[in-house]
């Protein structure tokens, strides 16, 4: 063998591994392409009809159901107060007591006349008593026997006048002790001991609420009470009722507190205001709800829920629409796997699922994946 043989080697080995290494190149580039057109697998949603639980919420403000307000019917100094502001009260327990010695004085003076007019009146009697028989016996007129009666008219009449006057005196020394009207929890007390008290005083000595039931006043645009009037008449329809102007229009109602928790207990739409507030189009209605437990206290505020089951509604997860300026859309697939990009209308929100139209039951709607795909794309799907 030739020296050239070496080299002659060497150059044949590096001809056949620029050769091999073309081979595999060309290989990998083949799969690349073929991993590039390969579609996309995506989770895809089969649209159907199912029933929708929607919600809507309403600011709500709580009072109890009998509020009276504790003013005094007498005035004058106050001279005790038996109860503490938050304190429970029963119906007839003691809660102020305004200083009665000038209403007792006005007391012994009514009885003082009252004692007279008595006295009067038995004068007269005793007269009438005397001058009878003398008439009788033709010793005196009747003239004068019909004087003294009448005498003893005015008597009698002066008594009755004096014993209204005495029941008056006492009417107003029994208002010097205020009690409560109602069982309940009482307010602020802003009046202190040694305070004059009036009819006409500005505030009241203190609000007594019984909360044992609770009504929550809330307002609804008219659109919304549109809705559920007409709600309630298909339903009334379709279980043949008739003259249901009576009936309640909105469903039960659920009450979310300050703190977020949710009431344990429903309440009952029971009352609606019967005109539209023209500045706001509004309409103010009211639930109640019991309070056996004394969570709820009057002027405290909450959410009201009101829920309401649409039947035969079209649901797709909110996860699979997207936006643009004003209209929403979601990527379907037709026949073919292919991605069409469609218009839908939100027409309400239960849970994570929007309540739409603009779709056909059947249709499949790309869940995830939409920024990786355009109209017109090609997709494997995969059903959830």
């Amino acid at each position: 063998m030739s020296n050239r043989n070496p080299k002659l080697k060497q150059i044949a080995y590096t001809l056949m591994a620029v050769a091999i290494t073309a081979f595999f190149s060309n290989c990998n580039t083949g799969k690349s392409e073929e991993t590039t057109n390969k579609p996309i697998a995506l989770p895809v949603h089969m649209v159907d009809t199912s029933s929708a639980v929607t919600v809507k919420n309403y600011l709500g403000t709580i009072e109890g159901k009998v509020n009276v307000e504790i003013r005094p019917q007498v005035e004058g100094i106050l001279q005790e107060i038996y109860v503490d502001e938050g304190q429970y009260v029963e119906k007839g327990q003691n809660l102020f007591k305004i200083d009665a010695s000038v209403y007792q004085e006005g007391l012994n003076n009514a009885v003082a006349n009252q004692n007279v007019a008595k006295a009067r009146l038995e004068n007269a009697k005793l007269e009438v008593e005397r001058l009878k028989p003398l008439v009788d016996n033709d010793v005196i007129s009747e003239v004068r026997l019909r004087k003294v009666m009448s005498d003893y008219d005015v008597a009698k009449a002066s008594l009755d006048q004096a014993a209204a006057e005495v029941r008056n005196a006492e009417i107003s020394k029994e208002f010097t002790i205020l009690k409560a009207p109602v069982s309940g929890y009482i307010g602020r007390i802003p009046k202190r001991i040694g305070n004059l008290v009036t009819k006409g005083d500005s505030e009241p000595m203190t609000v007594l609420s019984d909360v044992q039931e609770v009504y929550v006043y809330f307002s609804v645009n008219e659109s919304d009470f549109l809705y559920f009037s007409k709600l309630k008449a298909r339903e009334d329809s379709i279980l043949g009722i008739k003259n249901s102007k009576h009936r309640l229009v909105f469903p039960d109602a659920t009450l979310i507190l300050a703190d977020g928790e949710t009431y344990d207990e429903k309440g009952i739409v029971d009352a609606i205001d019967g005109q539209v507030d023209r500045t706001t189009g509004a309409i103010s209605l009211r639930a109640s709800f019991p309070n056996e437990d004394n969570i709820l206290r009057n002027g405290s505020t909450g959410t009201l829920k009101i829920s309401e089951t649409k039947k035969g509604v079209i649901q797709i997860p909110q996860v699979a629409t997207s936006s643009l300026q004003d209209r929403t859309f979601v990527y379907t697939l037709d026949d073919n796997n292919r991605v069409e990009r469609r218009s839908i209308k939100i027409e309400g929100t239960s849970k994570d699922n929007y309540i739409v139209s603009g779709l056909n039951i059947g249709d499949r709607v790309l869940l995830s994946g939409i920024d990786k795909i355009t109209d017109g794309s090609v997709v494997t799907p995969i059903s959830q």
